[in-house]
């Protein structure tokens, strides 16, 4: 399967909320950067941040706008939709997922943070 379509897999999988399911796309390795944060290191860390981070989530699906693949990259525009019990928000985010034998190894997004905890408080 390419790059793309995993992401594609990926983006898809955030629907169903379920941080088992998430953390499975990443290698043992990995890491998610929110770039506002700190990054987060390992498969076990990221599934974890993910729980904590879906606990209040009620529902989201993301819109892909643009995605490309440049080798072992993927680049993806879309705009998060979520639901939680807190706050909704779309909000627009940019990733870069370096992938390697069909897992993510690194993934950065890039998204205005005060958008994010403006709409969650």
């Amino acid at each position: 399967m390419r790059n793309i379509e995993i992401i594609r897999n990926f983006i898809c999988a955030w629907s169903r909320l379920d941080p088992n399911e998430l953390a499975d796309f990443f290698t043992d390795g990995g890491s998610y950067h929110n770039m506002p944060t700190q990054p987060i290191v390992g498969k076990e860390n990221v599934k974890v941040f993910i729980e904590n981070f879906l606990a209040s989530w009620t529902e989201t699906n993301w819109k892909i706008i643009n995605i490309v693949e440049d080798g072992e990259i993927v680049y993806c525009e879309r705009i998060d939709r979520i639901k939680s019990t807190h706050g909704d928000v779309d909000l627009p985010c940019f990733g870069v997922f370096e992938m390697e034998k069909g897992k993510i190894h690194i993934w950065r997004d890039y998204f205005d943070l005060g958008m994010y905890t403006e709409a969650m408080s």
